[in-house]
């Protein structure tokens, strides 16, 4: 492999790991960047690969696919021609004069200590992913309130559950892969409360049958729902979580097409709340470089690209969840199309049918996504759930009231003024958490939609995440980070 790669991959996720298998398999220098100690990203996340029995499922959909792409990553990376840098973190990226990109990374695991900490490359495919959605409502404070990926993220890594009896409550079909997983465990889970109808397909018959495997997952959750008896209650919502220490039971209630009350409380008893409203891309990298954005059927903020994953910054290609959230086989599509459209750029072989056949193939999973998205959106009225003292931000302590009163007061009519007012996305999450929805109570507050600049205002960051001080000064002063902080970085084997 050549000291400068042709490409870096961040992210080995679906859309990462594809990536860099085809990148390379095309004939092209690779290195795969990737936080987790091993491939996978969150949707294909396993138990401990040193402890768990060879090709352990899991639970997870599509897993033959994954243990394909993993072995043949690993096989290019004992051939030289990937390689892998697990447990590495790119909090920046720049572009030099000649167009080369340059990474600066930390380390995320002990294994990962006494490795360069730069890297650069002619050119860059990102592949971030995203993460929970959340909302929030009346006691989403209390312990024992998760999000839905979180609870997953236990039961698939550690094969642990999260609680004895539990709630599962938000919108979307991730809430059933997250429900029947726990029914598996041994888990009582009281209810799927369901903010939307499920007849909203119906309206999108063209995006509902471009994904035909994803009926047949539906049929196969929907047999599961039934023999572990678990209640799947539509156009509900929890309007309030209970308890003094943790939480110990919830208020539901129906409502109507935009989330508004419409039936009396209900109450059920918890240990456990599992919250899903879908997924916030990761766009802290793709922001950095100057990407252009645009506003996605469910109201993230994504990365625009053309038909080959090219964003608007040359060199700079983006696949996976980035683009818009539409699943692992859509994520796959994406990698596979970018780096082989890198490689064509780059005069490397690439099949021009094949670049057709992935380009169909996004195409329909973009049909669907969008389907899924407008068969489940987020309630139009979800602000008028919240009190007063309903925390908004939590890293800073920010009610709704304290936003309520930045714009009535003092006139804060966008994200950004009331970021700057009543400080939501300023404490240690930077905005991942609240940012959605404090770009949503603007809106609300002012009487209009969310727009594309409440959301950039509230994902665009300086770094992509917490670095040691250490990191900041061997960038300032052109050192090591040992040298800077006078201690040593040393891995798993002591070099």
């Amino acid at each position: 492999m050549p000291h400068v790669p042709d490409v870096a991959v961040v992210g080995a996720g679906p859309a990462g790991l594809a990536a860099a298998v085809q990148a390379a398999e095309a004939g092209l220098g690779v290195a795969l960047i990737d936080t987790a100690g091993q491939p996978g990203g969150q949707y294909w996340r396993h138990y401990d690969e040193n402890h768990a029995r060879p090709n352990d499922p899991a639970g997870h959909h599509g897993w033959p696919a994954f243990t394909r792409l993993r072995d043949r990553m690993y096989a290019l990376r004992a051939a030289g021609r990937i390689r892998y840098l697990p447990g590495h973190q790119a909090w920046l990226i720049t572009r030099e004069e000649s167009g080369a990109f340059t990474l600066q990374m930390t380390a995320t695991t002990a294994a990962a200590g006494g490795t360069d900490r730069t890297l650069s490359a002619r050119a860059l495919i990102l592949c971030p992913g995203g993460y929970d959605r959340q909302l929030p409502l009346p006691g989403w404070d209390l312990p024992g309130v998760m999000t839905a990926g979180g609870v997953q993220a236990l039961l698939k890594g550690h094969r642990t559950p999260a609680g004895r009896r539990v709630v599962v409550a938000g919108t979307g079909p991730f809430l059933l892969p997250v429900a029947t997983g726990l029914a598996r465990a041994g888990v009582t889970v009281a209810a799927v409360v369901e903010a939307n109808g499920t007849l909203g397909w119906l309206r999108h018959p063209v995006g509902a049958i471009s994904a035909p495997g994803k009926g047949v997952e539906a049929l196969q959750y929907a047999a599961l729902m039934a023999r572990h008896r678990i209640p799947y209650r539509t156009r509900t919502v929890i309007r309030e979580i209970l308890g003094t220490d943790r939480v110990e039971a919830v208020r539901i209630a129906r409502v109507d097409r935009d989330g508004r009350p419409a039936g009396p409380d209900e109450e059920m008893a918890a240990d456990v709340v599992a919250l899903g409203w879908g997924f916030t891309p990761s766009l802290e990298l793709p922001l950095m470089l100057g990407a252009e954005t645009a506003q996605d059927v469910d109201g993230s903020l994504v990365v625009t690209v053309d038909d080959r994953q090219r964003s608007s910054v040359e060199g700079l290609y983006v696949a996976g969840e980035a683009t818009g959230v539409g699943g692992a086989a859509l994520a796959v599509h994406e990698g596979r199309l970018s780096a082989l459209a890198l490689a064509a750029e780059l005069g490397r072989p690439a099949d021009p049918a094949a670049m057709r056949r992935l380009r169909r193939a996004v195409r329909r999973g973009r049909r669907f996504a969008a389907a899924m998205h407008r068969t489940y959106p987020v309630p139009r009225a979800w602000p008028q759930w919240l009190s007063e003292t309903t925390p908004v931000c939590r890293c800073e302590e920010v009610s709704y009231g304290d936003l309520r009163r930045a714009h009535d007061d003092l006139g804060a009519e966008d994200a950004r003024t009331l970021k700057m007012f009543a400080r939501p996305g300023m404490g240690w999450c930077q905005g991942r958490v609240c940012g959605f929805a404090t770009a949503g109570i603007a809106a609300c507050l002012h009487g209009r939609e969310t727009t594309p600049e409440d959301l950039r205002s509230l994902a665009t960051r300086s770094l992509a995440v917490p670095v040691p001080l250490g990191e900041l000064a061997a960038l300032a002063e052109g050192t090591t980070p040992a040298e800077a902080t006078g201690t040593e970085w040393r891995g798993r084997d002591g070099d």
